[in-house]
């Protein structure tokens, strides 16, 4: 691997992982990790170092990336880039999620990942549960079961042409709206009061022995087998 594609693989600058190398400067723990998880070695292969992680909490501090204040202060094209580097598992938790499902470039992504080896799984808000008119009120307004509808919609066009891009309704209360990239994922915890675009982001990096990215990871495989299948009248809208 050269010092281009690792520095690419980590988040680092090329010239950081050059000093590593030539100057034998010794990398914060989250990047120590991080550099023996692209390498696919263990740590202590590549240092010996008294600041090693070797307990399970520091390693679990290890696989925070970084977090944002607030939803709006993630970078636009970073949804957009970590799910463009998805090529086993790209996975949406959410209730709506509007603003992918509006974003033209995100759903011709999810037709080119599900045309490759990408298993592609869209979770959504069953809009007439309880846990979603619960949540529209402690956002503050009563219009999520609204913007569900409004992302099935969008989505739509996409199941008729591409149907084994998996979407699947769940009636589950949402601690946290969960994106994941194969091992990679940002995660928007749900603040009582206020809006998901308002709440901290989380951006997380798989590490091997961490819990923290498993431990979302889990949640939506468990979501994901209780929820259930969209059907024709779940685009309906009621009372029309």
């Amino acid at each position: 691997m050269t010092i281009q594609k690792l520095a690419e693989a980590i988040d680092v600058n090329p010239k950081t992982v050059e000093r590593w190398i030539t100057q034998g400067k010794v990398p914060y723990r989250r990047h120590q990790y991080a550099t023996a998880a692209a390498l696919k070695v263990d740590v202590t292969t590549l240092w010996d170092d008294d600041r090693a992680v070797e307990s399970a909490a520091d390693l679990t501090k290890a696989e925070i990336v970084t977090v944002y204040p607030h939803r709006h202060t993630v970078p636009p094209n970073l949804w957009r880039d970590i799910y463009a580097r998805a090529e086993r598992n790209l996975d949406v938790l959410v209730y709506s999620g509007l603003f992918l499902s509006e974003d033209p470039v995100f759903l011709d992504l999810l037709r080119k990942k599900v045309e490759g080896t990408t298993q592609v799984r869209v979770l959504l808000g069953d809009p007439d549960c309880e846990a979603v008119r619960q949540r529209g009120v402690d956002e503050g307004h009563r219009i999520m079961d609204g913007k569900i509808r409004n992302a099935l919609v969008n989505y739509r066009p996409l199941l008729k042409s591409h149907p084994e891009v998996g979407v699947r309704l769940h009636a589950t209360t949402l601690y946290n709206s969960i994106y994941r990239s194969d091992d990679e994922m940002l995660v928007n915890p749900h603040v009582y009061g206020i809006g998901a675009y308002m709440a901290p982001v989380l951006h997380l990096r798989r590490l091997p022995g961490g819990g923290l990215f498993d431990t979302y990871a889990n949640s939506i495989e468990q979501t994901w087998g209780g929820a259930r299948q969209v059907t024709d009248t779940d685009f309906d809208i009621p009372g029309a």
